[in-house]
């Protein structure tokens, strides 16, 4: 991870020297100087160029205490890959996401027109303990960097004097009330001092350094650690930071109640437990824990431990309740630490939905998300939604456990545009579409015709039964009367008007509340007249383009209601028919009928239909004769659908639409077309294009790659818009990945090459199948492929080269999109193959004697390396092995060595030859097949006395290839013959068995024991040991007292040892001597004191130095010096510490 550059701890120091100054200001008055005219700000010397991703460093700011302050950033997008991952700390390795919704928040933005990124720190009601260093990291992919920057916090007036106004005195009190004066002048000295003592102190104090890397300066043991410290953290008085740390030290000493206190800080992830632990000097001591200054008490949350001298606290579910400063009291000394508590990442479960709906409904968008009551952050364009601003709007914020909702009561316009919601742990994003409401007319009001007395009805039928209207006649609004009724039921709206009068006449209109729209329809009064006409009259149809050879062509839009009215005269009254084709009309009900009249005739289809189209015919006749005429009726409808709709092509978020125009145009041309779309899954359909679009191929953006979609087109023309298509088959917009990276040549023989390469940098979320690899002749451009199916791994082997061509090879990877970028080999490869020397990589456990018990397997693994593929031989003895007993596998880098079951013939040293023509390397193998030992021989009681016998033995004559490491002896009554052990693991061959009962009689059997276990059978006693009962009297001969006294005497020495760097090592060797003497370990000839390293023991003579990870430097002459009062003895060895090649 890269350090913060110690240029950018500067700052401070600089500050802290500016605040000095007024301090020595006053010690000599110096003669001003001229202003020095001040640097452009381009030419400031303190000015920091732009480097790397960074387009504008985060500033060191002083800020007083108790303020807020905002750190900013600017990150170069055209630097970096994707986006990237923001990091604050302090320190270097506080990291600040764990104060999260505390006093620390963070903010990240994205400008993609300049593609520049935004991040800001912000820092509510800074504290004094939030002084000190700062570093922002950022990180993408493989691409790190990181800058650091200062904060100092200053003390405000209010703290920095002490003082308020409160403290004035009047100069005059010894006067008159009205006479006094405000003396400030008392004030302002004593505000001085307390600022100069302060800053002082401050400066005598800390020295500018941030309370945690005084910690760590503590915890430092050499002078570089003070040095590293000091040149990592840009403190430039070392002087100074040694002597406050010496007398820091000092003072820590001073802590009586305290062994080991709690550290700084501790750090938890929520959900999981911490323990606090400090240590104190007298265990009957009272302790106390404090959280925020409350009394902790024993529960299922805090848990108190107490073992030894130590004192814990365990907190168990940690949540962001117990992120707080937590305090543990001991007599009258105290020690503080701060707990944080680390969210973990929130995931959104189910993200958001584009929703397009109308004025004034009610919307939610919910977002489900992995935690129950975890923190999100609503956005709409790019602005935080805040509580305080959902009591000024119209919506509010709702939580149901995981479910996160945005409810608007009554939409508006306004709330139009792109919702975002972002967690810690990811965003999503959805498009809420407002549009105004579109009010449709199902049923026209038609024509009437009405006779004298008759009920004349209006009614017409609209999409939403929520409107109310008004009816007007000739422009003026109608009332209801006792004649005229209006009603609103549903979506209908209707007008009666009964006992039709002459002056009903006239057009009528219903005009909807609130819309742009109205209906008109008119009124014709019918006047019945009777003549007497004495003579006969042909009949006549009275049309406005009468005459059989005019075309007559009336239009009428599908589902509205036609009323064909006919005048016809004639005496004696006609007959009228209606006729389509051969087809007559003759009904007076149903969808399709006829009315008739005395002077009318009228043809009626309530709801057009596109089979009514077509030629009409009425006739009329009487017996002075007939008339005929013809009428074109033509219906006009919304179109079909449009045909065969598909999607041709994708990208990373955009498709491409294409569709055939319908069938039939419903009788007026096609206009355009209108497209919408949607997620598979969700059934809420969202607008693609609001002005109608003339082609038939449309590419719809700003899609979300790898989610699933759906989409309709509708063909629109005069009369409307057609029903939607059939869906397309789901897509996703996904894009090829990148190119593969860092593509090289790891092997080459004479008819194949190795390649290997790493995954792209972007898959994206088609993810990858696999890859395609290619090779063609240097100078052409015909590409062979070298593999028909994609392969998975980031690496192949291709085969049947020529040999001695030279070839370029390229590699592309392959999704469901497509083709990636090639990546290209730089250099073309000659197809031939490269020698390399032989070499035996042997194990380390091969190294030594390889151990195995007869009748167990033996399989060795043995790599090697070498080109062309080396010859492989296997000896025992300078033979090749028997390849009865040993099956030997070799590939082109290893070989095996296997034997089903081994015997003690198969030890031995074998030599493994590996040899490529004159070149060949050799390694030996060591193996030892052990069994178990045969029992002891010759066992005898040697000799008896009193409660006690002496047995002896010689050793087993077949030890099973394996040291004898001891014995078990055993013994049994001659009467029970039960056995029982009496010793285990005895290395001598001869003990003396004791407490045998008086008057038995005893036999005695031997165990012999290697590594392999017990020996199958034992040797016993030949003889038996016969202890007399008591009674017999037996006066013991007078001795002299032998002299025990011996000076030190090593019976076994030290022995020169070779170990590894980093394993635990250890020295032995056993002394004797009396009295006991006095051991002093040595290192050349140096005494080795109490040094953790090393740990020495003395169990009955046997000396034993462990050595704690030794290094190279821990080498070296080991000596161990045994001194008593009759003389002294020294033992030496040489101690080799290797570092592993």
């Amino acid at each position: 991870m890269p350090e913060a550059k110690p240029a950018a701890k500067k700052a401070p120091e600089g500050k802290d020297d500016a605040k000095a100054a007024p301090k020595e200001a006053p010690a000599e008055e110096a003669p001003a100087e001229p202003p020095k005219e001040a640097p452009p700000e381009e030419q400031s010397p303190t000015a920091e160029e732009p480097t790397g991703v960074f387009l504008k460093k985060p500033d060191s700011v002083s800020v007083e205490n108790g303020k807020d302050v905002v750190i900013v950033a600017k990150l170069n997008g055209k630097e970096l890959p994707g986006k990237p991952t923001i990091k604050w700390f302090k320190g270097k390795w506080m990291e600040l996401d764990s104060k999260s919704g505390t006093r620390f928040a963070f903010k990240e933005t994205h400008d993609s027109a300049s593609n520049v990124y935004n991040v800001e720190l912000h820092i509510g009601k800074v504290e004094l303990g939030d002084r000190g260093d700062y570093r922002l990291e950022v990180k993408v992919n493989d691409i790190c960097d990181s800058c650091g920057f200062n904060i100092d916090v200053e003390a405000s007036n209010q703290d920095s004097s002490g003082q308020s106004l409160d403290s004035v005195k009047h100069s005059g009190e010894e006067k008159s009330e009205d006479k006094g004066e405000l003396d400030f002048s008392g004030l302002l000295k004593k505000r001085e001092a307390v600022e100069q003592e302060k800053r002082k102190k401050k400066d005598e104090d800390d020295l500018g350094i941030p309370p945690e890397i005084w910690e760590l300066l503590k915890g430092a043991k050499k002078k570089s650690e003070y040095e590293k410290i000091a040149f990592q953290y840009g403190i430039t008085d070392l002087r100074g930071m040694l002597k406050r740390l010496k007398k820091a030290k000092v003072e820590v000493k001073k802590s009586e109640a305290f062994i080991k206190k709690l550290d700084p800080a501790y750090q938890v992830d929520k959900g999981n437990k911490i323990k606090l632990m400090v240590e104190i000097s007298n265990p009957d001591l009272p302790l106390k824990w404090f959280k925020n200054g409350q009394e902790i008490k024993p529960s299922s949350k805090y848990v108190f431990e107490n073992v030894g001298k130590k004192r814990i606290l365990t907190i168990n579910k940690c949540t962001m309740a117990d992120d707080a400063a937590y305090e543990v009291a001991v007599a009258d000394e105290k020690c503080m630490t701060e707990v944080f508590v680390k969210e973990p990442p929130v995931l959104i479960v189910t993200p958001l939905e584009d929703q397009q709906v109308f004025v004034g409904d009610r919307v939610e968008m919910a977002v489900e998300v992995s935690e129950e009551g975890a923190q999100v952050m609503w956005m709409k364009d790019g602005v935080e939604m805040t509580r305080e601003d959902s009591y000024k709007g119209r919506f509010r914020f709702k939580k149901d456990g995981k479910r996160h909702i945005l409810i608007f009561s009554e939409v508006t316009m306004e709330d139009r545009g792109c919702y975002q919601v972002m967690t810690n742990g990811g965003q999503c994003e959805a498009e809420l579409i407002v549009e105004e409401k579109q009010l449709e007319v199902l049923q026209d009001i038609a024509d009437l015709t009405v006779k004298a007395s008759d009920q004349a009805v209006f009614k017409c039928e609209v999409s939403d039964e929520k409107v109310t209207g008004k009816w007007y006649k000739n422009g003026i609004e109608v009332r209801p009367s006792k004649r005229i009724t209006i009603s609103h039921t549903g979506r209908f709206h209707k007008l009666v008007i009964d006992d039709v009068r002459p002056e009903d006449e006239g057009d009528y209109t219903f005009v909807p509340d609130g819309y742009a729209l109205s209906l008109s329809a008119k009124l014709n009064f019918l006047e019945i007249k009777v003549d007497y006409v004495p003579k006969q009259e042909p009949p006549k149809i009275h049309l406005d383009c009468s005459g059989k050879t005019t075309e007559n062509a009336i239009i009428v839009v599908a589902g509205n209601k036609l009323r064909l009215d006919v005048a016809i005269t004639g005496e004696p009254p006609p007959v009228a028919t209606w006729l389509k084709g051969d087809e007559v009309f003759s009904a007076t009900e149903g969808r399709t009928h006829v009315e008739q009249r005395v002077d009318c005739s009228s043809f009626v289809i309530e709801s057009a239909e596109r089979a009514d189209e077509g030629r009409y015919t009425i006739k009329v006749t009487n017996p002075a004769g007939e008339d005929v005429a013809s009428i074109f009726l033509r219906v006009v409808d919304v179109p079909d659908p449009p045909e065969a709709v598909r999607v041709t092509s994708v990208g990373e978020d955009w498709a491409t639409l294409v569709w055939d125009p319908p069938k039939y145009d419903g009788g007026q041309a096609v206009t355009g077309y209108l497209v919408e779309r949607k997620k598979k899954g969700s059934h809420r359909w969202m607008k693609v294009n609001f002005e109608v679009f003339t082609e038939t191929t449309y590419e719809s953006t700003r899609m979300i790659e790898g989610v699933l979609y759906e989409m309709r087109v509708f063909a629109v023309n005069a009369i409307g818009v057609s029903q939607p298509s059939v869906n397309t088959k789901p897509f996703m917009p996904i894009a090829p990945t990148s190119e593969p990276q860092h593509l090289t040549v790891e092997d080459v023989t004479d008819t194949t090459t190795t390649l290997k390469w790493r995954p792209p940098n972007r898959i994206g979320a088609g993810g990858i199948d696999g890859y395609l690899v290619e090779y063609c002749l240097e100078g052409s451009e015909d590409w062979v492929p070298a593999n028909t199916e994609p392969v998975e791994r980031c690496g192949f082997t291709i085969k049947d080269l020529p040999t001695g061509e030279r070839l370029l090879f390229r590699v592309v990877g392959v999704n469901i999109a497509g083709r990636s970028a090639p990546a290209t080999l730089a250099q073309p490869v000659t197809i031939r193959e490269i020698v390399e020397q032989p070499k035996i990589r042997l194990p380390r456990h091969l190294r030594q004697t390889y151990i195995r018990k007869v009748g167990e397997q033996i399989n060795l693994l043995i790599p090697f390396q070498g080109k062309p593929r080396p010859q492989v031989v296997w000896k025992k003895g300078g033979a090749p092995v028997d390849s009865t007993r040993v099956n030997v596998r070799t590939s082109d880098i290893d070989t095996v060595f296997f034997i089903r079951q081994a015997a003690r013939s198969d030890s031995g040293e074998y030599e493994l030859n590996v040899q490529i023509e004159n070149m060949k390397d050799t390694a030996a193998i060591r193996i030892r097949v052990v069994e178990k030992a045969g029992p002891p021989v010759n066992v005898m009681v040697k000799e008896v006395w009193g409660s006690n016998a002496l047995v002896e033995w010689q050793p087993p004559k077949d030890d099973g290839n394996s040291e004898v490491t001891g014995y078990v002896i055993q013994k049994a009554d001659k009467k029970t013959m039960e056995w029982f052990t009496v010793y285990e693991h005895s290395r001598p061959t001869s003990c003396t068995v004791s407490d045998l009962i008086m008057g038995n009689e005893y036999y005695f059997r031997v165990f012999s024991e290697n590594i392999c276990g017990l020996s199958e059978s034992p040797g016993v006693s030949k003889n038996t040991a016969q202890i007399l009962k008591t009674g017999i009297s037996w006066k013991p001969p007078e001795y002299k007292e032998h002299d025990f006294r011996m000076p030190p005497k090593f019976l076994t020495p030290l022995l020169d040892r070779v170990v590894v760097a980093g394993y635990a090592a250890a020295l032995y060797c056993a002394v004797r001597g009396y009295p006991k003497p006095k051991v002093v370990w040595m290192k050349n000839k140096m005494e080795i004191r109490e040094d953790p390293k090393f740990l020495m023991t003395n169990y009955q003579g046997i000396l034993t130095l462990n050595i704690r990870r030794p290094s190279p430097f821990d080498s070296g002459t080991y000596s161990c010096r045994a001194v008593n009062e009759l003389g002294e003895a020294l033992a030496e060895c040489k101690l080799d510490v290797r570092v592993p090649q």
